[in-house]
């Protein structure tokens, strides 16, 4: 026997009743006594087919009722009076507050309405504006618009449901238009709470204005609601000094007042200001509440101040706030910013409950602290805990994958977004997923992602520019911002300028950089730090130094960021001594120096061979706090090795107290390749191939060692362990950007359009250089060939057919500047030191090391490199 729930029993039953209603509305009408017949044949049959399965006291109730109706139309269905059958004796009994609640779908709320017709109650206006607000949360503005419309007697409360309607669901100018439908109502007039939803329907400054004068024709202005909803609409324009002269010409302030202002205040980024109306509330003598805390606790992690955050923390369980979930999930967050992960666990484990917020608080905190693993962990304790992951759940996962370079779980984030479908909900989840791709190193997926995104904001954009740009894809970042200036409904933000800068800095496309920096002093986002910094960086590593001081002193230089670049820059260029000159000037003006700045200094020693000051600044990081990284390791090895203390940079190595990754070894094979000794360059490759056997760069080294000693069966057994591991060459090309357009070169290029000219001017450049006494330098060929075919190689590297490119292609004596993605190889740093002298050229070469500058001969490097 199958047992009806209540709600099933009760839709049976009065389907019935409306059933008998229609037919005898029916039979008033001439010709439709036989269809009113059917009707009642059709229910007769539906009761007595549903009575063996129901239970049998339900159905009895409706048997004699139905059979009644049944034989009075038979008879004579003109004569029927009208009946609300028993329905006026029965409402007593019905729990319609039930039945709203359990309307969870629009078929049901469509029951409960024609119940409530039959029963008469459809003529309260506060049961038809429930109607009217049921049909609106479950997503069918039109059948809430025509349950308001069939009201009769409309008064404010109504109206004001009617617009609150259209606020929730997102019409928001079928909202505006609903309150000026009331204005010309005379009877009804607006209250105060008809106007909060107005003012957040309100899509442009404009009608939020005019909704602002009917505020005040009305004699609302000074209403806290109304007030704290006027402060949050100018707020939402921008216009924050209007918001703020409202709210300090209100006569009197409730806590939402507050809570409104202090809210549109860091809306508008004035994050200073919030801590100034912190201290009015408390000399007026008003309590924070949870709201207020909870906007302020992540104020103080952007304005770094741990004390402020700490005072609240002490305040939050002063008053008992601990307990509110949003404010523990506050500071959580707060905690998290300052890196204090032991308190943000410590909030989190004495947290009575804890939603999916929470979770996602602790799982962000560690994720965001580069600790994967501890992240990784509090998701399985959530999983274990009975919650479900959501999309910020999903963000944070994606992230772990990428730093955890953990591709196997990469694809189960991607694969669980996709069979949610939140990749083509929510343009969060999508960027990141690309930014995971992105991250690790597989770009065309990140690509694909993209593709799949159906409405792409700003930072999908900028995470591809990245995406391409941090992989070495400089040229495909250029292009995908090419094409987001297409999209005029996008906007470049800051992070656009700082991916496209970057790439731009890359490949050393200058007059591209110079374009951007042309739009940065339109929109005021010059002086913006991290875009500043970005500039200076384009036109240091373009060889614009000049440029790039200029720049360096016109951004604001309160932290390292901007000092860190300059030093960069000119370690590149190997001017370390200059380098070390900006360091005390940093140091003067009380900037505190960090990790990367440490990296910088022993960089520029390193390229300019100043070995006592490395040292000097390897040990000064312990008085400044800094626990040196495997990064400081490793310049410190390449300082000693480029130098020529191989046997120094080796028990360097054995001394660490860190587990030397591929990058040390790389830094002593590489010294090892410069000076020739083989049997310590094969045991930093033996060391390397247990932490990175599959660098195809470390085989090219060890294999360019042999070659240079000539012991080229050593070359051949390295290539071919090379290859039986599936690994290939990165090949060297070199980039020259002439008329705004970027030439790439690759070794033995024959595909340019000026090919011949190309090469007939080199042979003009080698016959004049030979007659100034060049030699050829065959060492530098890694093939055991003969030596017309070693000199025909060495004339066909990347560098000198772009530089040769540029000779035929710019005028005469003007300067030249390359790039190329590897280091420039021995003979053509000599041969270009030639050209430049024979050219009365200056040519600038950028390898993947550092700046040359190729003047009248000599290069500013010293032959130091």
């Amino acid at each position: 026997m199958i047992r009806f729930s209540a709600l099933n029993l009760f839709i049976l039953k009065h389907k019935l009743l409306i059933l008998l209603f229609c037919a005898e509305v029916l039979v008033k009408v001439s010709d439709c006594s036989g269809f009113c017949t059917s009707l009642l044949k059709r229910a007769f049959i539906l009761v007595s087919r549903l009575a063996p399965t129901c239970i049998g006291r339900h159905i009895s109730k409706f048997l004699p009722l139905l059979g009644q109706h049944y034989r009075l139309f038979s008879a004579a269905t003109s004569a029927l009076p009208f009946s609300s059958y028993g329905l006026e004796n029965q409402h007593e009994e019905i729990d319609f507050n039930s039945l709203f609640d359990s309307s969870s779908k629009t078929r049901l709320a469509k029951r409960l309405h024609a119940l409530l017709v039959v029963s008469g109650k459809i003529q309260s206006n506060f049961i038809s504006v429930r109607l009217v607000n049921l049909y609106a949360n479950l997503g069918d503005i039109l059948l809430s618009r025509g349950m308001f419309d069939q009201i009769p007697q409309k008064d404010i409360y109504t109206w004001n449901s009617m617009i609150s309607a259209y606020v929730r669901i997102g019409h928001f100018l079928e909202a505006i238009d609903c309150f000026y439908q009331l204005l010309l109502v005379a009877r009804v007039r607006a209250d105060f709470y008809t106007f909060p939803p107005v003012l957040k329907a309100c899509q442009t400054l404009m009608n939020g204005k005019k909704i602002h004068c009917w505020v005040f024709k009305l004699g609302f202005q000074w209403d806290v609601f109304v007030a704290a909803s006027l402060i949050h609409m100018y707020s939402r324009f921008g216009f924050v000094g209007i918001a703020r002269s409202l709210f300090d010409n209100m006569p009197f302030r409730d806590m939402g007042s507050w809570n409104a202002m202090i809210s549109g205040l860091i809306q508008n980024g004035n994050a200073a200001q919030v801590l100034d109306v912190l201290d009015e509330m408390r000399l007026e003598g008003i309590k924070m509440d949870s709201i207020t805390v909870a906007s302020i606790l992540p104020v103080c992690a952007q304005l770094g101040d741990i004390s402020t955050a700490t005072l609240l923390h002490l305040y939050v369980i002063k008053c008992g706030l601990e307990f509110e979930l949003f404010v523990s999930n506050a500071l959580i967050n707060m905690y998290a910013k300052f890196g204090k992960l032991g308190n943000a666990q410590k909030v989190f484990q004495k947290m009575f409950l804890r939603d999916v917020v929470s979770w996602n608080s602790i799982i962000a905190a560690y994720e965001q602290n580069d600790d994967p693993v501890t992240a990784q962990g509090f998701f399985v304790k959530m999983q274990l805990n009975g919650l479900q992951p959501d999309l910020l759940t999903l963000v944070s996962l994606a992230s772990i994958a990428a730093q955890s370079k953990d591709y196997k779980n990469s694809r189960s984030v991607h694969g669980f977004v996709m069979r949610r479908g939140w990749l083509m909900e929510a343009v969060v989840i999508g960027n990141a997923v690309m930014d995971m791709y992105a991250k690790l190193g597989v770009i065309d997926s990140a690509h694909k992602v993209f593709e799949l995104i159906t409405v792409k904001d700003v930072i999908s954009w900028n995470t591809l520019i990245s995406g391409y740009a941090q992989n070495g894809l400089a040229s495909e970042a250029i292009e995908v911002y090419r094409m987001m200036e297409e999209c005029r409904e996008i906007k470049p933000n800051q992070g656009t300028w700082v991916g496209i800068l970057a790439a731009c800095a890359h490949v050393g496309a200058l007059q591209q950089g110079m374009r951007i920096h042309g739009q940065l002093i339109k929109t005021n986002l010059l002086l913006d730090v991290f875009v500043g910094t970005c500039l200076i960086d384009l036109y240091g590593k373009c060889g614009r130094l000049v440029d790039a001081m200029s720049l360096f002193y016109q951004v604001p230089q309160e932290n390292s960021v901007p000092w860190n670049v300059i030093i960069s820059c000119h370690g590149i260029h190997g001017h370390g001594e200059k380098a070390l000159n900006i360091f005390r000037e940093m140091q003067d003006v009380g900037v505190k120096p960090d990790h990367v700045t440490f990296i910088s200094l022993l960089s520029a020693c390193s390229h300019s061979g100043l070995v006592d000051e490395g040292k000097w600044f390897f040990n000064l990081m312990h008085e400044y706090g800094i626990k040196p990284s495997l990064k400081h390791y490793g310049c410190m090895v390449d300082l000693l090795g480029r130098a020529g203390f191989l046997e120094m940079a080796y028990e360097f190595v054995k001394d660490m107290p860190l587990q030397p990754d591929a990058s040390i070894w790389g830094s002593l094979l590489g010294a090892c390749r410069i000076h020739g000794n083989v049997e310590l360059g094969k045991l930093a490759l033996d060391r390397l191939f247990e932490v990175d056997s599959e660098n195809v760069g470390y085989y090219v080294l060890l294999s360019n060692i042999y070659a240079t000693v000539g012991k080229w069966e050593g070359v051949d057994k390295v290539r071919s362990l090379a290859r039986v591991r599936g690994l290939r060459k990165t090949p060297g090309w070199s980039s020259i950007e002439v008329s705004h357009r970027v030439d790439v070169f690759y070794t033995g290029n024959q595909s340019h359009p000026k090919c011949e000219e190309i090469y007939a001017e080199l042979r003009i450049l080698t016959a004049k250089m030979k007659s100034l006494g060049y030699i050829p330098d065959y060492s530098f060929v890694l093939q055991d060939v003969e030596d017309d075919e070693k000199e025909h190689i060495l004339t066909s590297h990347s560098e000198r057919l772009a530089i040769a490119f540029g000779i035929i292609s710019t005028p005469p004596k003007s300067p030249i500047q390359i790039f190329k993605n590897l280091r420039v190889c021995g003979d053509c740093h000599n041969a270009t030191k030639f050209i430049s002298k024979i050219t009365e050229r200056e040519i600038v070469v950028r390898d993947s090391k550092r700046f040359h500058h190729f003047k009248n001969g000599t290069c500013s490097c010293g032959d130091y490199w």
